[in-house]
């Protein structure tokens, strides 16, 4: 994508005037619901799930479908952008969102899991034209020596939109009740009909003074290649990766990718004007920028699982885990502009390396001490790291460096296919890492069990469900019961046990004729039993969850070292005299 040099020169100007203040607060603010739609389902998923009738290994398709149809949607978007105008397009892109927002609302009203999920798609969609183009406006509005302020506060609000939306989404369900989880979808739709009103009058245009033909061939195959490699990893299960790659889910779909990708180069290569240009993946600098940029998605997209945990560990009520993230939101929002202005003094290299750092120690603080030690104190330490290390981290320093590796006649390529890298990590890491967590989640029935009491008459709840005199355990019960364990939280779990306690007692009491009076002492008796158990009963739900929360938060850990690992191979480069800092080498 190549604005004009004349478009250039006039965002140039338009970035030392009064009116641009305008244009940014546009952009902004499309920026920032953009963002916060990531985080604001994250406390209301396990709602969502419960009330459309879904398990946890659906439930996180809310927030895998928003990614794949994402990273599709941007190469789209940044071309279209090319020929019809950074306004025109992001305008349309805001509309789309706002519109998604509106189905995903009506999709509980409606009552259909697979509606909620076409309408994120939508979202998507609009999305993968909202945060490229905002960022391509910042990254080429300001002169060089202020790009790492600017793309800093680009960073800053798409950093705090993204973390504060959990925070957001408890307000909502808090305010509006779990029962009306659609007004977290709601709250977009005024937002964005403000911003497409205002920005019909505010924002400029910019589009390539010459436009060639678009690369239609090129954008379906890509768009192909991007749906089949995510869906394929997204089906892996990493806990038993042989049997899972043989799976039609999996598969199929990695070969497509396989066998598209020497196609799409091919197409690329003759295509007058390439949606994606292939001479980024020779540069040793700009690869390690787009690994980099996966491994921040891996990171980012950990914090989704700290309103649950959190909800865990200090046994409060489902949906209202998002508020503890205020304070990782807080430190990344101040992180943010902090390192862009950092990255104008020290460099970028030395800023990201900082973030890496504080990243992985948090994520390893919340893996290994605040999963044994399961308090405030030690969620807010980590909590604290992890929102330092997530402002030097997230956007600013990656767009800085690949602006920094590229020409500014193709900031917007270059930005759109860091963010088409980028939601590879966001979408693949979701389904890696709920995969430990749902891995955990199958040994609680079984450990529930060995804590209870035994029922009238010697055995176990599990040995009444199944019907059998020996051998009782989780296995034992029927599928419906299961279930009820499995989605229980720490909150509710004691109740959940005391309701299959209950109707099993009944159950078997009918079948062996008991007196009515009987049954109801008997069952009183061992409700009781229950309540006296009811400490060993959530403690074990809780340590066996965060085994899972703990393998989760290790792979964040280490990918963040990784990350700091790899950054030592990047060559930053030194101004030249009479240059600018940031101004591209090439």
């Amino acid at each position: 994508m190549a604005p004009s040099s004349s478009s250039s020169a006039s965002s140039a100007s338009r970035g030392r005037g009064k009116g641009f203040a305008l244009v940014a607060a546009v952009y902004l603010l499309g920026l920032f619901i953009g963002a916060l739609d990531t985080g604001i389902v994250t406390p209301a998923r396990t709602v969502i799930q419960s009330d459309l009738g879904i398990g946890e290994q659906m439930g996180v398709w809310i927030i895998t479908i928003y990614t794949l149809a994402y990273a599709a949607a941007i190469p789209v978007m940044g071309k279209l952008a090319d020929r019809s105008g950074r306004k025109y397009v992001y305008l349309a892109s805001i509309l789309l969102f706002g519109v998604g927002s509106l189905l995903c609302g009506l999709a509980q009203d409606v009552g259909s899991f697979w509606m909620l999920l076409a309408a994120r798609a939508v979202q998507a969609v609009g999305g993968g034209g909202i945060v490229p183009v905002a960022t391509a406006e910042f990254g080429t509005t300001f002169p060089p020596e202020k790009r790492g302020l600017a793309l800093g506060l680009v960073g800053g609000v798409y950093g705090i939109a993204n973390i504060f939306g959990a925070s957001a989404g408890s307000l909502i369900l808090s305010v509006f009740g779990q029962a009306n989880w659609q007004f977290i979808f709601y709250v977009n739709v005024p937002i964005c009909a403000f911003i497409v009103v205002a920005g019909l009058f505010v924002l400029p245009n910019t589009r390539a003074e010459q436009v060639k033909p678009i690369d239609g061939w090129g954008i379906a195959v890509l768009v192909a290649m991007v749906l089949s490699l995510l869906y394929g990893l997204k089906n892996l299960d990493f806990f038993d990766l042989g049997a899972s790659a043989t799976s039609s889910d999996v598969w199929p779909f990695l070969l497509a990718f396989v066998v598209l990708l020497p196609v799409f180069v091919l197409i690329e290569r003759r295509a007058a004007d390439p949606v994606l240009n292939l001479s980024y993946f020779r540069d040793r600098d700009i690869v390690i920028t787009l690994v980099l940029s996966v491994i921040t998605g891996v990171i980012l997209m950990g914090i989704i699982f700290i309103p649950q945990f959190a909800e865990n560990v200090l046994k409060l009520p489902s949906g209202s885990g998002g508020y503890v993230v205020i304070v990782l939101a807080a430190f990344a929002g101040v992180g943010a502009p902090v390192s862009g202005k950092l990255i104008d003094r020290f460099g970028v290299k030395a800023v990201l390396a900082f973030g890496l750092a504080a990243s992985a120690a948090g994520a390893m603080f919340l893996a290994l001490v605040a999963t044994q030690f399961a308090n405030m104190a030690t969620l807010i330490i980590s909590l604290v790291a992890i929102g330092i290390g997530m402002g030097f981290t997230i956007g600013t320093p990656l767009n800085y460096m690949m602006l920094a590796k590229t020409k500014e006649r193709e900031a917007n390529s270059a930005l759109a296919t860091l963010s088409l890298v980028r939601s590879v990590g966001t979408a693949v890491a979701p389904a890696v890492l709920v995969a430990f967590i749902a891995h955990a989640g199958m040994a609680i029935p079984d450990r529930i069990m060995g804590v209870l009491p035994d029922a009238p008459g010697g055995q176990s709840i599990a040995q009444l469900a199944s019907g059998q005199a020996q051998g009782g355990d989780g296995a034992g019960l029927p599928d419906d019961l299961q279930q009820l364990m499995k989605g229980s939280d720490v909150t509710t779990i004691v109740a959940n046990v005391k309701t299959l306690a209950k109707t099993e007692i009944e159950q078997e009491a009918a079948s062996a004729g008991m007196p009515a009076e009987a049954v109801d002492a008997a069952e009183q008796q061992y409700l009781a039993a229950i309540d006296d158990r009811a400490g060993d009963i959530e403690s074990t739900f809780q340590s066996t969850v965060d085994e899972g929360f703990r393998g989760a938060f290790l792979l964040v850990g280490i990918c963040s070292l990784v990350g700091l690992a790899l950054l030592a191979l990047y060559r930053e480069d030194r101004p030249r005299p009479g240059q600018a800092k940031g101004e591209p080498t090439r």
